[in-house]
């Protein structure tokens, strides 16, 4: 017995020595860089601050005063002072066509074109300056001069061997001109595609127009980009991305049996040029493929996860092709569509659940989105309870009853703030002022404890969290004609704003233990702005400037000064 407690003492020995190394190699440990002379809001919290930050590796090891960080400091480490500038963790836009933003910086942009002859000339300077070659993108919104839907007479003229696939901003509907209807075989005779429409003449010729499923006959036909031009796409991604403060996106691809996106990530992070943190979605329709994948090689790393599948319900408010209960207000007889068949979707969406892989799918009419959630309840009824996360992306236009669904099923309301300042210029008149109620609807669904990440929908709006953050506490539209906001009563504080884009963000892709708060342990990606945006008016947000973005606990952009 003595020998037995002399043996178990001399282990508690041995083991206490082995912790108090343990301990004195921690308090040892190199520290690369620390951050001092910040206000660091550290997302724990609505008004949670420290003054400094230690770094090793990629991760934050201490938080704490100016004083206690600078104690940390060795020969080698390098110091940032940030002379009390206000600072955010990471910024992650849940909802963005990466490699489609990067792609449409090279192409026209349409997206304040204010006439139709302002849209036409712009296309047709396009198409001098890169004769014979695609002329795509565009991202026009014909609510800026009246409503009217552009045509292919407005170009044809100009354009007579260049082929044209302009898309609206919503990426529901395009204008081609007639040389692409040539390309893709459309004519008069051409029936409509399931889930989309080939807009007609009264003598039933096309006019150019297609919405949803018929961009599909053009997309087809399209000349594929090359792995140069993924790459440099996604180069110019992340340098605008990074410009803005932006650390991480969920990026929903480019389309319909996409794969080359993730495959375009995966070769810039074997070269070592990979610089945000990108959580790649793949299409529903591939959920068997992913899940193979995911059996064979897992999820990923920090820097380039996947796992995720991206499906579709219904088109968007600004093609008319968003699904609704009831009739359009201005479109008597339209309640807008559904991209496939429903007991198709239901089927991917049930089968992909049951491979275990995590489902966002795109639903703008409260009809939608009704479907989405019924679905979404069946499925967790029928496969058990587990942490899906389900997401709804856009979750747009809501009724009262499916606002308060969101927390019992665990759904996210994966939301893009900027579309309601734009929208709010012209969505009454679509679906009229009740249906309003429940759009955008970000603080009901708050305040009913959904959880709701925000993200931009990039390049359908812009991808600059601050522009978000500032929607959804102002709802000014962009317009100017609210300036007191649009449906007021859905405003959020910016601390909420500023949580729907951190650690909501985080939690939407699981990894709110390591992601979304400035604390040891979490991954050192943060964001240095020009102003405290919980200090200053709301209003004034928009004019914030991003002066430093570091992921991994290295500077990915610092802003040059000026003068």
């Amino acid at each position: 017995m003595l020998r037995t407690q002399s043996f178990r003492a001399a282990v508690a020995v041995i083991a206490m020595s082995l912790i108090t190394s343990l301990a004195g190699a921690q308090s040892a440990q190199a520290v690369d860089e620390i951050y001092i002379n910040g206000r660091f809001w550290t997302g724990r919290g609505d008004n949670s601050y420290v003054q400094a930050v230690a770094v090793s590796g990629e991760r934050i090891v201490a938080v704490g005063t100016t004083a206690e960080i600078s104690a940390r400091r060795t020969a080698k480490t390098r110091v940032v002072d940030l002379g009390g500038q206000f600072v955010t963790p990471g910024l992650i836009d849940t909802h963005v066509h990466f490699i489609n933003g990067g792609l449409a910086l090279q192409q026209v942009d349409l997206r304040d074109a204010a006439t139709p002859a302002e849209f036409s000339r712009r296309i047709v300077a396009a198409a001098r300056a890169r004769p014979g070659k695609w002329i795509t993108d565009g991202n026009w919104d014909h609510q800026l001069w009246g409503g009217k839907l552009p045509s292919r007479d407005w170009i044809d003229r100009d354009t007579p061997t260049t082929p044209v696939f302009v898309s609206r901003l919503d990426g529901h509907m395009a204008l081609v001109n007639s040389v692409t209807l040539k390309l893709a075989g459309i004519t008069a005779s051409t029936p409509d595609p399931e889930g989309g429409v080939i807009v007609r003449n009264a003598d039933g010729t096309p006019t150019g127009i297609l919405k949803d499923g018929a961009l599909d006959l053009v997309t087809k036909i399209m000349p594929p980009p090359s792995d140069a031009d993924m790459d440099e796409a996604l180069e110019k991604a992340t340098d605008y991305a990074l410009q803005h403060g932006v650390t991480q996106v969920h990026d929903m691809g480019i389309g319909p049996g996409d794969w080359r996106s993730p495959q375009t990530y995966s070769r810039a992070l074997a070269a070592h040029r990979l610089r945000l943190r990108i959580y790649s979605f793949s299409p529903l329709v591939d959920w068997e493929r992913l899940a193979t994948l995911v059996k064979k090689e897992g999820r990923g790393s920090d820097w380039l996860r996947w796992g995720g599948l991206k499906g579709f319900v219904d088109g968007s408010l600004g093609s008319g092709t968003a699904w609704f209960h009831d009739a359009y207000s201005d479109a008597p007889g339209n309640t807008g569509l559904t991209i496939q068949d429903p007991a198709v979707l239901y089927g991917r969406i049930e089968a992909a659940d049951r491979a275990g892989l995590h489902i966002a799918v795109h639903a703008i009419g409260d009809r939608a989105n009704d479907w989405l959630l019924d679905s979404y309840a069946k499925i967790e009824a029928a496969h058990g309870a587990r942490d899906r996360r389900f997401r709804i992306e856009h979750a747009q236009h809501l009724t009262q009853a499916a606002i308060q669904r969101f927390k019992p099923l665990g759904v996210i309301a994966s939301m893009q703030p900027y579309h309601a300042i734009d929208d709010g210029r012209w969505a009454q008149k679509r679906i009229g002022a009740e249906r309003l109620k429940g759009t955008y609807a970000f603080r009901s669904l708050i305040d009913a404890g959904a959880h709701v990440s925000f993200g931009s929908d990039w390049p359908v709006a812009p991808i600059d969290p601050l522009l978000g953050i500032y929607a959804a506490v102002t709802r000014r539209t962009i317009d100017g004609a609210n300036p007191n906001g649009w449906r007021p009563e859905q405003k959020i504080s910016v601390a909420r704003a500023l949580h729907a884009y951190t650690t909501e963000g985080a939690y939407a892709g699981f990894q709110e233990k390591f992601v979304g708060e400035i604390a040891p342990g979490y991954l050192a990606d943060f964001v240095v702005l020009s102003r405290n945006l919980l200090e200053i008016e709301p209003a004034a947000i928009e004019s914030v400037k991003v002066l430093r973005t570091v992921v991994g606990g290295k500077d990915a952009f610092v802003l040059a000064p000026t003068g």
